[in-house]
This record gives C-alpha cells, structure tokens and sequence, in this order.
C-alpha cells in the first residue's frame, strides 16, 4: 500500500483554471491537468528562480518530491504546447496561505482563506480601518531571512483534502 499524500504548500490560489489553443473548441481538443502543486513548483522554481532544495523547503516536501513534481510539470506543459491540448488547473492535497490582516484601532490580527471575500470589519472590536499584514514575499532564490519567508511553518493555511481546489 501506498503512503498517503503529504499536504503541499501552495502560496496563493491559480488566477486562471484552465488555458486553450485559439481558435478551436475546448471539445475537439484533448485535455490535460496539471495539479495546482505542480503550477506552485513551476512558480518556484522556473519564476522565482528557486534552487531545488530552496523550492521543495517552501513547499514543505522533499528535494526528490519536489524534482519529481517539477519534472511531471514540464512534461505535460511541453505536451500542451506542442501538441495544442487543454490545459486544466486543478485538485492536489495542499496547504494554502492565509491573508493576514491587522485592526489599526485594536492591534488584533486574524487570517482569511483566499478565495473569502474582504472582510467588513476588525472581528475582535468591529472597527473598519484595518489593512493587510502578510510579510512580504521572497524575490529570489532562499527567500528572505529576515522576514522568515521562505522557511518551513510561516504563514501555512489548513491542509485541504485532495480535489477541492477546484
């Protein structure tokens, strides 16, 4: 039997769900999909510019896994370029980041899912004038030691069961 999945640290939902080829209908195209940990690994690691090392400790998995997943990752980008398919963004066991906020009249802060709309209001004393207070995020390979971006722990969501980033 295998051994269960462990959750894998994406920073943020994907903006988009799925890309096409112009011009010819999704139904006379083959699909492909590409989970939302493969698209964080593209990210990291082709984006970023991450090492592989630095990539898989922000995603909170191993080197292996991590040259693994980037490796499956390019395989169907490359077939969904040259072979003009459907590119579908979906499913995976992960852990997303939160949006942090912090009331500038009570000091309070608390997280909010992405996905969630803004709140209205602070929930500990229901003022307005609150603002965002997620750290900033890393430019480069190995993040930022100062912030602690880039480091195992910082700023993780729940894990979520696989397929329901959908």
């Amino acid at each position: 039997m295998p051994r269960p999945r462990k959750c894998r640290y994406v920073g943020f939902p994907p903006d988009f769900l799925a890309f096409k080829p112009l011009g010819i209908p999704s139904s006379l195209l083959e699909e492909l999909v590409l989970a939302v940990d493969e698209m964080e690994a593209v990210r990291l690691a082709d984006l970023e510019g991450m090492y592989q090392e630095q990539a898989a400790e922000k995603m909170n998995i191993s080197r292996q896994t991590f040259g693994n997943i980037i490796q499956s990752a390019h395989r169907k980008i490359a077939d969904f370029l040259l072979n003009g398919k459907v590119l579908r963004i979906e499913g995976g066991a992960l852990t997303m980041e939160e949006r942090k906020f912090k009331c500038i009249k009570c000091g309070h802060g608390w997280g909010v899912p992405f996905g969630k709309p803004r709140p209205e209001g602070c929930p500990e004393c229901g003022e307005e004038g609150f603002r965002r207070d997620n750290p900033p995020v890393s430019s480069g390979p190995g993040g930022n030691s100062e912030t602690g971006t880039g480091s195992k722990g910082q700023n993780r969501g729940r894990c979520c069961r696989k397929g329901q980033l959908k």
